[in-house]
């Protein structure tokens, strides 16, 4: 039988500034967690799709976007994926716009800056015209919210509320049944001019798809991880740690190493005389040598020596030799005393 066609449609034009200098030379879903780049944590979350749809991938990026284009590519051949490059910063719905060629039918919008959990085969029975995926939150006032109606429809999503009462924090993450309904509703927002500091931000067409009767409601999710900044990736990383990330029980092959779990060593990393964890991830082609390392995370061929690291980041190839602390280190960088 053939299945469905899905388009999912992944924003990914940011600067990435909270995160640099780790995005001075590579997007920010490119960046490392808990041994997997933020993009293949992402494209994890669609895995309960593929037994019911035909998954099309649509990559809007901007700067540094063809590392992107070359990841997807090499290491997801199993998808129709489409690059499309947004050389102007006008915003989430200028981004979807660009993608209009390849939109028709039903659709995802998966912003990459957070991670989330949650089965979604049940999407290809859905009844609703779209769904806002949210996380109930303690204190809403500093994200968008989605008010809902009696019958459980969604009436307004709302930036940023002054008060508590609505709890269900948006998280980044839609569904939608025909995506021309979207193009059209981004098109009189454009013609509106409904904008934000030079912006176009996809819940403003969504409140016009809202306004004109659309049946959207809410699918709450179980899990909702920011990797936008230092800390919280870094938090993230502990969390996906404690969460099936773990591969500490292959570093009894090791020797000359104390392994504090949970931490993800990537197999050919080369670690010795060393003290790793808790909440380390360290990535294909690295080499640590006399050092303690904690709460950080290595990316791919990075070199330590003679370090004590705590709360780290740590570029791509970047050499670190006789440091102590707390440190920030971007690709190909050289930190020593």
């Amino acid at each position: 039988m053939e299945k469905t066609k899905l388009k999912v449609v992944i924003p990914m034009a940011g600067l990435g500034t909270r995160l640099r200098p780790q995005t001075w030379s590579k997007p920010k879903q490119l960046v490392s967690v808990a041994g997997k780049t933020v993009l293949d944590h992402v494209l994890d979350s669609l895995s309960t799709l593929r037994e019911s749809y035909d998954i099309e991938l649509i990559n809007i990026v901007g700067y540094l976007g063809d590392q992107i284009e070359e990841y997807v590519s090499t290491n997801y051949p199993e998808y129709v994926s489409y690059t499309v490059f947004q050389e102007d910063p006008l915003g989430q719905s200028h981004a979807i716009q660009l993608s209009s060629e390849y939109l028709t039918g039903q659709m995802l919008v998966v912003f990459a800056d957070t991670l989330i959990e949650s089965d979604l085969s049940f999407l290809n029975k859905e009844t609703a015209d779209g769904i806002a995926f949210v996380k109930p939150v303690p204190d809403p006032r500093r994200f968008g919210v989605a008010e809902i109606d009696q019958e459980g429809y969604i009436t307004q999503l709302i930036e940023k509320p002054a008060d508590m009462s609505n709890n269900l924090a948006v998280v980044g993450f839609y569904y939608f049944k025909d995506a021309q309904e979207l193009l059209s509703a981004i098109d009189e927002q454009m013609d509106r001019k409904t904008q934000l500091k030079g912006e176009y931000y996809l819940v403003d067409a969504i409140n016009i798809l809202l306004e004109r009767g659309l049946k959207m409601r809410t699918e709450k999710v179980g899990l909702w991880l920011d990797a936008g900044t230092p800390e919280a990736l870094l938090k993230t990383n502990r969390y996906l740690l404690e969460h099936g990330r773990d591969n500490s029980a292959l570093s009894d092959e090791r020797e000359n190493i104390a392994v504090i779990p949970p931490v993800f060593i990537h197999p050919n990393a080369k670690v010795s005389h060393s003290i790793i964890g808790p909440y380390v991830s360290i990535g294909s082609g690295c080499r640590v040598e006399y050092s303690i390392i904690k709460d950080s995370i290595l990316e791919d061929e990075a070199w330590t020596e003679g370090v004590i690291l705590e709360e780290s980041l740590v570029g791509r190839r970047a050499h670190l030799t006789r440091r102590a602390g707390k440190i920030n280190a971007g690709d190909d960088t050289i930190v020593t005393l």
